[in-house]
């Protein structure tokens, strides 16, 4: 009881002990998110657990004392081995992300290709937003990436570009993605009409060969490491990842990468994360108006890829559904499922789930080349 007491005086008067309460008050709500409502429970739930861990006064998860002698506690060493030191955790994740892909949908409509660049509309104007809010560049460039709906990326674009603001990036990222469901719609209906959002769109599927889904990854690979060499990490991981699955002769190690593997990172990324997650580093303005910038972020996101979409639709006699082009955006799959869900809601007969995932994978494919453009074009200014 004794120790109890000592410890809730030690809480409360740290200096910012404010600050500590206000966390715990994070990590309680993050835990409920994922629990409650069920959002990205894999990633809100340690990330909540981890922000209480580390905000306990002389907590040892970030620093242990043994004979006098001071030693990283174990998330202060999972986050400086597993992401500070080389990024791992999050460039690991893509493995499993990229078994889990079926690229199928997009192969057999190429033009869906152009909504995965389209909807990254969001991280360009979110960088901007931010630099005129006055955040210095490499700042500006890591919350952008919030953007990319992709949270591993954006995890590793803040880590290497050195952004003091990893934690606020990596909650508002995981946040927003669960949160599609809710922003996707609102975004869409604000600039597309009923009669829009309940064009047909015929789908005539065509085969796509074993061969064909062997080449793509090995191709995408090369030609994304000749033209952004520092997207080469994220593209050459998740298309590993994809190629595993689609070559046919490693269903049990496929599978691992798509469970075990994915399961566990995710699950060390998220309480590892919360290493950013301290009270003096979150507990700022800043990190409201970061939260606010990845909201900007998202809605353009979807308004980028619709907007595409309406345009593309000037030109051609079988229009788009425009909400095709707001699947573009890299949150996979949840982003495809929540345009599907939209379009029978406005018509039953309605069926776009097919050319929305293709949609959606591309976005997958154009989020984390964007990361590694703006980790090669920021990298030249620091």
């Amino acid at each position: 009881m004794d120790y109890l007491l000592e410890g809730v005086k030690a809480l409360v008067m740290a200096e910012g002990g404010w600050k500590n309460l206000v966390m715990f008050a994070v990590g309680i709500t993050l835990i409920w998110l994922a629990i409650k409502k069920e959002y990205e429970p894999s990633l809100l739930l340690p990330m909540g657990f981890g922000a209480i861990l580390v905000n306990l006064p002389l907590s040892g998860v970030l620093n242990q004392t043994v004979g006098g002698v001071e030693a990283h506690g174990i998330i202060e060493w999972l986050f400086d081995v597993g992401i500070n030191a080389s990024e791992a955790m999050p460039i690991l994740l893509f493995i499993g992300i990229g078994a889990m892909i079926d690229f199928g949908p997009l192969l057999s409509q190429p033009s869906m290709f152009l909504f995965g660049a389209g909807a990254q509309f969001g991280i360009f104007a979110a960088i901007l937003l931010a630099a005129l809010l006055g955040f210095d560049i490499k700042d500006a460039a890591a919350i952008g990436t919030i953007g990319a709906a992709d949270g591993p990326t954006a995890i590793l674009v803040s880590q290497v570009l050195k952004s003091e603001y990893v934690g606020p990036i990596a909650v508002a990222a995981y946040s927003y993605m669960a949160l599609v469901p809710i922003v996707q719609p609102m975004a869409i209906k604000l600039v597309t009409t009923k009669k829009e959002r309940c064009i047909h769109m015929e789908y005539k599927p065509e085969s796509v060969s074993k061969t064909m889904r062997i080449v793509f990854p090995i191709a995408v690979t090369m030609i994304v490491g000749l033209v952004a060499p520092q997207s080469v990490a994220l593209v050459g991981f998740l298309m590993f990842g994809n190629l595993i699955r689609e070559c046919g002769v490693l269903g049990t190690m496929s599978e691992t990468a798509q469970n075990q593997l994915a399961n566990l990172i995710t699950l060390l990324l998220g309480i590892t994360i919360s290493f950013s997650m301290k009270a003096e580093a979150f507990v700022k303005w800043e990190t409201l108006m970061i939260m606010a910038i990845g909201l900007f972020a998202f809605v353009m996101d979807t308004i980028g890829g619709v907007m595409l979409a309406k345009f593309m639709n000037l030109f051609r006699k079988q229009k788009i559904n425009p909400m095709i082009g707001g699947a573009g955006i890299s949150a996979f799959p949840m982003s495809s499922r929540v345009i599907q869900k939209i379009a029978m809601e406005e018509d039953p007969s309605n069926i776009l789930i097919m050319h929305s995932a293709g949609s959606n994978v591309s976005g997958q494919i154009a989020s984390v080349v964007a990361g590694g453009l703006i980790i090669s074009l920021v990298s030249q200014y620091l």
